[in-house]
């Protein structure tokens, strides 16, 4: 069986160096590096990371717990579990896909958590001792990743401004959560900036609840208007709710949505929408926990990505 001590042989460095290629490769030279991978290669070395976990007390296990319905996310969390398994495998950990109900099941070195509200914060979240970082904009001081929430909305308001709408409805989702504030906020700041009354309702993530209350609204409408929703899902509703009442989009009325994940691409027409790099954003969050295990739980801090505001048939006609 070929040994460190062998790769050291092989590459003329010390064994030191090649544990500290193995262990912590942003300490070492590139040059060096070079030769210790080369000599790996050549001599068909494979490190034992079962005896490194053993040796270190680490289980080389991450978890990701989501803590939202599966059902209501599309593949959202899919393309976000890919980001995340794609930067564990490349650093040898595994994954393990946890709910409230089984995430007392094995050890772990760390969590990603998603889908966290108000009251898992005192419950869930308190009962961890491993290092945590959450996808998902949070004020409760735990290290974080996300889209630029506040942002992504405001660019989709003043979009339709530019369109020639003056009157823009919000509909948010019914949580009073950070992400929704910023969503909420974008639209209030570009519709304030342009002089332009806000029309605030909030609704279930559901397309169905969304088509129910846009048709109230649209069925005594008399200007033509706009929808920006919180989400692609009730984006959805919106568009079935102007199709029910032979509205006309986007002439009539403009609809955008906030995800660009999947149910952007299969509405008819297809939703302009906020599209979030889920998949980077998913290697960010394994790449912010590995580092927080690395540095004993020292906190992260946060990172949001630039939202790419994607325009399509619901705002503009082809």
């Amino acid at each position: 069986m070929v040994t460190i001590s062998d790769v050291a042989k092989q590459a003329n460095v010390s064994k030191m160096t090649v544990s500290r290629v193995l262990n912590h490769p942003e300490q070492v030279r590139d040059d060096l590096k070079k030769l210790v991978y080369e000599a790996m290669e050549q001599l068909n070395y494979v490190p034992n990371y079962a005896a490194r976990a053993l040796v270190s007390n680490r289980t080389q296990v991450i978890k990701f717990l989501i803590l939202e319905e599966m059902d209501t996310t599309e593949p959202y969390y899919m393309n976000l579990l890919a980001g995340i398994a794609k930067e564990l495998d490349q650093n040898h950990y595994s994954l393990q896909l946890v709910t409230r109900q089984s995430k007392d099941i094995g050890q772990c070195d760390g969590v990603i958590a998603t889908g966290v509200r108000s009251q898992d914060y005192d419950t869930i979240l308190k009962e961890f001792s491993k290092p945590v970082i959450l996808f998902g904009q949070n004020d409760r001081g735990f290290d974080f990743i996300d889209v630029d929430n506040e942002k992504g909305v405001r660019l989709l308001t003043e979009h339709v401004i530019r369109r020639g709408f003056k009157k823009i409805y919000f509909f948010g989702i019914d949580l009073q959560e950070p992400f929704m504030f910023a969503r909420q906020k974008g639209y209030l700041d570009a519709t304030e900036a342009n002089g332009l009354p806000p029309f605030l309702c909030r609704v279930k993530n559901s397309s169905s609840a969304a088509q129910q209350e846009a048709e109230n609204i649209l069925s005594s409408r008399k200007e033509r208007c706009a929808f920006v929703c919180a989400s692609d899902r009730i984006a959805l509703g919106v568009i079935r709710a102007a199709q029910s009442l032979r509205l006309s989009i986007p002439s009539e009325v403009a609809v955008t949505g906030f995800d660009g994940v999947f149910l952007d691409r299969i509405s008819a027409p297809h939703i302009t929408t906020v599209r979030q790099p889920v998949v980077k954003m998913g290697e960010a969050c394994a790449r912010m926990l590995l580092k927080k295990i690395q540095e004993n739980g020292k906190s992260q801090g946060h990172r949001f990505f630039e939202p790419e505001v994607v325009i399509r048939p619901s705002t503009v006609c082809e």
